[in-house]
């Protein structure tokens, strides 16, 4: 069962990938957050430096993307063919209003009819195997009744299904009768999405659910990046989080604003990162700096000098 870090848009860069692997063994892959084609059918500058595949290779990376037009899919997934991929994700899932609002991501499962449509273009002569990551409704749970049996129509290479509906966003627990659901009736391997903060998180769904292809975890990794080291039998290094604290400053440093770009970025991952901190007062000095500054040598010295926190004592307020 393989450990995937999920794609999360504005966070999981390239940068930031790179870094956490260098940081963190035991990542099975990381996902890429999607690509949007545009109607031109070029890659820019900047999406074709997120996607060439670097170090990581690409065994160990996903390119996903997002799209309602078959024509635009297939291009790009003939595109991210062409820098070496041999498997592009469709993303069914991302429940952002401005996504949804324009029939994307979660947005497509509004209409299931409509859906079908699309995914038969999809499928048609598709340049590479295509794994699908999802959500069971918009509004209501009672959707993924008429979803599933649309989604055992087609050859999915897989599927990762995050058992809450758009609606939901992150809030609240998962449906996992939803996902007993699929597994029951689907015929093709399965991931599983959703609330993985802990050890005991994993290992619950490792033995819930013991025939699924892996687990994709997110949030989880933001609040503790070394989770699946721990779960691969590693232990939390201090030395580990300063390097990669570190080292993702130098590199986001070395193209961006330090108070317009860099400052906005870790105060989004220190929202998680300051969990692992016994004290919340820490946090909320942090997000009252305006400069980074005044940011970086206080984020430093708790990195350095605080108290860990085992995810124990930290999951239930994720």
């Amino acid at each position: 069962m393989s450990l995937d870090y999920a794609p999360m848009e504005g966070i999981t860069s390239r940068d930031f990938r790179e870094v956490h692997a260098s940081c963190f063994p035991g990542i099975d892959r990381y996902w890429i957050p999607f690509l949007s084609p545009a109607s031109a059918h070029q890659l820019t500058d900047r999406q074709r430096r997120e996607l060439e595949p670097g170090p990581l290779g690409c065994s160990r990376l996903v390119p996903q993307i997002l799209t309602k037009d078959a024509d635009d899919f297939r291009w790009a997934a003939a595109a991210l063919g062409e820098l070496g991929y041999r498997e592009v994700n469709l993303n069914l899932g991302c429940p952002s209003g401005t996504v949804v609002s324009k029939g994307k991501g979660a947005g497509l499962l509004r209409d299931p009819a409509a859906l079908e449509r699309f995914l038969d273009a999809v499928f048609t002569n598709a340049p590479l195997p295509i794994s699908v990551k999802t959500r069971i409704g918009v509004n209501d749970p009672a959707e993924w009744d008429a979803l599933l049996p649309i989604l055992a129509r087609y050859p999915i290479r897989e599927l990762t299904i995050h058992p809450r509906t758009r609606r939901e966003f992150y809030k609240g627990g998962v449906h996992l009768e939803a996902f007993r659901q699929a597994v029951a009736r689907l015929p093709y391997p399965l991931r599983y999405n959703g609330n993985l903060f802990s050890l005991a998180d994993i290992q619950r769904a490792e033995a819930d659910f013991p025939g699924l292809s892996g687990l994709m975890i997110g949030r989880g990794l933001l609040a503790d990046p070394a989770l699946i080291t721990r779960c691969k039998g590693g232990v939390r290094k201090r030395t580990a989080l300063l390097a990669f604290h570190e080292e993702l400053a130098a590199r986001y440093l070395a193209s961006m604003h330090p108070d317009g770009a860099v400052l906005p970025k870790f105060k989004e991952l220190w929202a998680y990162l300051s969990l692992l901190l016994p004290d919340e007062r820490a946090w909320k000095r942090l997000r009252k700096c305006s400069r980074w500054a005044e940011f970086h040598p206080l984020a430093l010295d708790l990195l350095q000098n605080s108290e860990l926190l085992a995810e124990a004592d930290f999951a239930r307020v994720l």
